[in-house]
């Protein structure tokens, strides 16, 4: 399938640099059998019916963004997945200049050796010392904003909480699961009063989101692996709801990528430890979920891709041209999408 077939001309002036305030005032879109609906974030006890199911992605980000020297050589390393102990594999900018073994200091105590480069062009970093390479990134390292809002206004301080859900437990991801930004506990409360349940699994948002598809066609562009896990009993909750006649309604395309990733071909959700590469595009048949609620999606994205095999690729243009057209914000800090099959 042809990459071009999800483009769109998107206004740079419609990219949110900062997410709503309070959380739960952003914009909804409602897609549905009825149509396209305006909403907002707290309208969505009443989106939705009772004994529905949201589930949400409990990774934690971590600041992930170094920046430092090899020699006279500046080196910027954005980690994007585990590999050990010490161990992360990472996108190295000035990547030209580093060679097996070479030392990056990356400043406040922190140095790395890199190993081990990727056919993507990635290296390994394997960090020094003793200290958990956590307590070492949150010395030397920043939060790991999306190059569209970070190369518009920088990182700032703010951006350690509004950059974090908050259902975020467990930390790893080097990008926040953003459709779960809008929630509060307030809207939670609603939610419950209102019959919904909600879940959590882990799966930890590699940098791999962020790149473009440079592929001209989807059967060539090759998918980054993330880690995730859903344990035994939220997949028996999960599985009870659908047989209670509630819907699965994922909070964010990397839960959905993950409950798809658990799913077999009967339908039913089992225990899930470990990578996934799932790629989903037009023709995907959906076995886990029922809907999905995310945020706006760059152009020719892999994310894009994954809207379109839910709604219909015609379905998800006419929703985007009406968002573009009633000035919703886009991307991560931006407003959200409702989406029902």
């Amino acid at each position: 399938m042809k990459v071009d077939l999800f483009d769109f001309v998107l206004p740079p002036d419609r990219i949110a640099l900062h997410p709503a305030q309070p959380r739960d005032t952003a914009r909804m879109l409602v897609v549905d059998a009825a149509g396209l609906h305006d909403r907002t974030v707290r309208d969505l006890p009443a989106s939705l019916r009772p004994g529905d199911c949201l589930v949400f992605n409990d990774t934690r980000v971590i600041p992930a963004q170094l920046s430092g020297t090899r020699g006279a050589a500046r080196i910027a390393a954005t980690l994007h997945k585990r590999e050990g102990a010490r161990r992360w594999r990472a996108f190295v900018r000035g990547a030209k200049r580093l060679r097996n073994g070479d030392a990056i200091d990356f400043g406040a105590g922190v140095s790395a050796i890199s190993t081990a480069r990727g056919e993507d062009g990635s290296w390994a970093l394997d960090f020094a010392g003793d200290e958990p390479v956590e307590l070492l990134l949150e010395r030397a390292g920043t939060m790991p904003l999306p190059p569209y809002i970070a190369q518009k206004r920088g990182i700032s301080a703010r951006d350690a909480d509004d950059y974090q859900t908050m259902f975020a437990n467990e930390p790893g991801a080097v990008a926040a699961p953003t459709a779960a930004l809008h929630f509060t506990p307030e809207l939670m409360a609603a939610l419950a009063d209102a019959g919904i349940a909600h879940e959590t699994l882990t799966l930890h948002v590699g940098a791999g989101t962020f790149l473009p598809v440079k592929a001209e066609d989807t059967a060539d562009h090759r998918m980054h692996a993330e880690w995730g896990r859903i344990d035994g009993a939220t997949a028996d909750r999960l599985n009870a709801v659908r047989a209670g006649g509630g819907r699965v309604i994922a909070v964010g395309t990397t839960s959905l990528r993950l409950l798809e990733s658990a799913t077999g071909a009967d339908g039913t959700i089992r225990p899930f430890e470990g990578d996934t590469a799932i790629f989903i595009t037009p023709g995907y048949r959906f076995r886990a979920v029922d809907g999905l609620m995310t945020n706006f999606h760059l152009p020719r994205s892999t994310l894009m891709m994954l809207v379109s095999a839910l709604m219909g690729i015609d379905r998800i243009k006419a929703a985007y041209a009406h968002a573009i057209a009633q000035e919703y914000r886009f991307y991560s800090y931006g407003d959200a999408s409702l989406l029902i099959p």
